[in-house]
Order: C-alpha cells, then sequence, then structure tokens
C-alpha cells in the first residue's frame, strides 16, 4: 500500500505536463500604481504561455464595466494593454479594480488603481478638557478635504519646552476628525498639538496649537435643574440648579446660560445674563403653558486662568407650566372705561420700566413687581372690568 502511494506520488510531481496550481494565469503592469487625478495610464495583461491564450483572446474592466476594444492594444501573441486617459478619483478608497479577463469572463489578473490628491493641511484644530482629568481635539481636513485615497490622521502633542512627541491613540471619539488623550496630561504647563496628514501620494503638517489645559476646560451640565411656578404670577417661572459638583473642589468662577421654549415650538429663547448666580426668574412668559427649560455652565478663571471657558453640554430639558390666566372673558361696566384706560396706561409705563430693570434673572426691583402683579390680578378677579384683548 505504501508502495504505491509513493508511486503515485512521484508521478504527480515528476510527469512533465504538470503544470503548479499557483501558476500566475496572467500579469498586470504596472501593478497597483497611484496617481494624480487627470493623469493617464496604459496597462498591459500579459498572459502565461501555459494557458495557451492569445491577444485576441482577452478584454479588461474596471470597477465591473467592460472598457472600449478601442483603448486596446496587441503589443505581443499573449499582451494586450489598455489606455486610461484623465482618470478621475477613485470611488472607493480601497482602489479601483482594473481586471484582464479571458474570452469566456474568467478573471486572469487584477490591479487597484489609488487615484486621488495628496492631503491638505489639517485646520481648525480646537480642544477640550473634561474636568480637567483629560483632552480631546477636532481638526479639519483642509480647504478641499476630500482626496479619494484613503489618509491616514495623526494627532501629536508635547509639553512645550521639554519632553518627547507623543501620538494620541483614541481616534473618531467626538466625529471623524478627533483624537481623546484620556490621562497623564500635565496641568500648569503649555502643550504643543498637532495634526499629520498622510496619504500614498504625501504628507502634510498642521500648524502648531499652545494651549494649557486649565484654559479649555469644559463641565459636566449643571445638575439637579428645577422649575417651577412663581405662587399665582402667571407670566413667570423660577428656575434653580446646582454647579457641577466635578468643579466642586477646584478654584473656579463659572457663568451660566439659560434656554427655554415652549412646548409646541422648537425654537429655543436664551437668557445670557444670568451671571454666576444658580437661580433665575424666567418673566413675560405666556399664561397656562408648558415650557421646557435647560441650563449650561461656563468654567473660567480655573487657578487663575486668563482664558475664557467653554460652555458644558445643555442639562436635559426639565417642563413647568406657568398658572392660567383669570381674567374675565365677558363684558365690563362701561362707566369705569375712561378711568380704566388712565389706569391701564399708567400701569403699562411702570411695567415696561420694571422690566427694563428685573428682567433677565436681575433682583431689582422683584419683591415691588411680585406685589403690584398680585394686586392687579386680584383687581381683575373682583372689578372685572378688564377687556379680553387689553395687554398691559
Amino acid at each position: 500500500m505504501i508502495e504505491k502511494l509513493l508511486l503515485l506520488l512521484f508521478f504527480f510531481f515528476f510527469t512533465p505536463s504538470f503544470v503548479s496550481p499557483a501558476a500566475d494565469p496572467a500579469v498586470i503592469s504596472p501593478q497597483d500604481p497611484t496617481l494624480l487625478i487627470g493623469s493617464s495610464l496604459v496597462a498591459t495583461c500579459t498572459v502565461s504561455p501555459d494557458f495557451h491564450l492569445k491577444a485576441e483572446d482577452l478584454y479588461w474592466t474596471l470597477n465591473g464595466r467592460r472598457l472600449p476594444a478601442a483603448s486596446y492594444a496587441a503589443l505581443g501573441p499573449t499582451t494586450l494593454s489598455v489606455a486610461l486617459a484623465r482618470l478621475n478619483g477613485s470611488k472607493q478608497q480601497s482602489g479601483d479594480n482594473l481586471v484582464c479577463h479571458s474570452r469566456d469572463g474568467g478573471i486572469l489578473a487584477g490591479s487597484c488603481l489609488y487615484v486621488g490628491l495628496p492631503p491638505e493641511k489639517p485646520v481648525n484644530i480646537t480642544c477640550w478638557s473634561k474636568n480637567m482629568k483629560d483632552l480631546t481635539c477636532k481638526w479639519a481636513p483642509g480647504t478641499e478635504g476630500e482626496t479619494f485615497l484613503h489618509t491616514n490622521y495623526t494627532l501629536k502633542y508635547k509639553l512645550r519646552w521639554y519632553g518627547r512627541d507623543n501620538t494620541c491613540q483614541e481616534y473618531h471619539t467626538a466625529g471623524p476628525y478627533s483624537c481623546h488623550i484620556p490621562k497623564d496630561l500635565a496641568l500648569f504647563t503649555p502643550y504643543e498639538i498637532w495634526v499629520e496628514a498622510s496619504n500614498r501620494l504625501g504628507v502634510a503638517v498642521s500648524d502648531v496649537v499652545m494651549l494649557d489645559i486649565l484654559d479649555v476646560v469644559t463641565t459636566d451640565p449643571p445638575s439637579d435643574v428645577h422649575v417651577s411656578r412663581v405662587g399665582d404670577l402667571e407670566d413667570q417661572l423660577s428656575v434653580r440648579w446646582s454647579s457641577p459638583p466635578a468643579l466642586k473642589d477646584f478654584l473656579f468662577q463659572a457663568k451660566y446660560q439659560i434656554q427655554y421654549r415652549v412646548e409646541d415650538s422648537s425654537e429655543w429663547k436664551v437668557v445670557d445674563d444670568v451671571g454666576n448666580q444658580t437661580s433665575c426668574r424666567l418673566a413675560g412668559l405666556r399664561p397656562g403653558t408648558v415650557y421646557f427649560v435647560q441650563v449650561r455652565c461656563n468654567p473660567f478663571g480655573i487657578y487663575g486662568s486668563k482664558k475664557a471657558g467653554i460652555w458644558s453640554d445643555w442639562s436635559n430639558p426639565t417642563a413647568a407650566s406657568t398658572p392660567r390666566s383669570e381674567r374675565a372673558a365677558g363684558g365690563c361696566d362701561p362707566k369705569g372705561g375712561e378711568q380704566n384706560t388712565t389706569l391701564r396706561r399708567e400701569l403699562k409705563q411702570f411695567f415696561g420700566w420694571v422690566k427694563k430693570h428685573a428682567y433677565g434673572c436681575s433682583n431689582l426691583g422683584i419683591k415691588l413687581y411680585d406685589q403690584w402683579r398680585v394686586w392687579l390680578q386680584k383687581s381683575h378677579k373682583t372689578r372685572n372690568q378688564v377687556l379680553p384683548g387689553d395687554k398691559l
């Protein structure tokens, strides 16, 4: 049995007509070239003599589309060329597929064409540190951006006056052109940060950005946001919140912003002048309306930094409704018309002054304003003398 097996192996390997199954049917030249957009290319397909194919038995495809015979030329009995003019950028970053076929459609050989542009210098590098524990940076790929080739971006950083170059490892954490440095960052010492872009056609390096971690701190949104009514005042809501807990033990200042919208609207109104207080009175609202409110924080002056901080994300929306208006829906006493008109004119002037100085969360005149509005609403209930269309 063993003798028969050895005999079969001898004939298999030493018979002259045997063709190794690893032999390539054909060879394309050049193999996997890289070209600039607009370039031209002449590629050749040469068939192995062992396959008994002639140049006239061959044809070409590019990304599965058969190329016209007018672009072919027989350069020998077993060699067929194809001419490609004014090439466009590759349709896929892994390269366009140029394939040589036999007459029956069989694939003899293939080559990848990489057609594109060298990378441009990355621009607009911006960075932020979440609670001084890490650093995330984003950038733009350049004015044009698209290179049609796989382009690799590498964020590098180092301490400004000493230390070696470091390479960021966690990419695409905040978008396609971003990288996250999770730890081992120094405070009170500026960093140099830059981005290198590279592809098959070249390398481009961004300008160097210098920053101190303390100057680019952001934090979590304010916590424990509560929105409530202000007694029976139909046009006001009170907003309260807590400072970001992650920065509680650090020496810093903060400023806050509020945005709010009515339930059936997507348009937010922003209150900018909240300052560093953790409560606010929203005035001039619509009675009987549900409002959604969000708050965000900007920490600045951390450990004496002179730079403005970076706004946090907005807190989750918190909802509350203003009281419904209890103004009369019917008529009025015509005898008191002139007196009421004068009173409304005087009140309108007074309220205009109070709102001008108290709106936007200032405490100036708030108690006086509240007392006047409560008195006014009570007078509406008892006298029933203000027309439905009248506004103060």
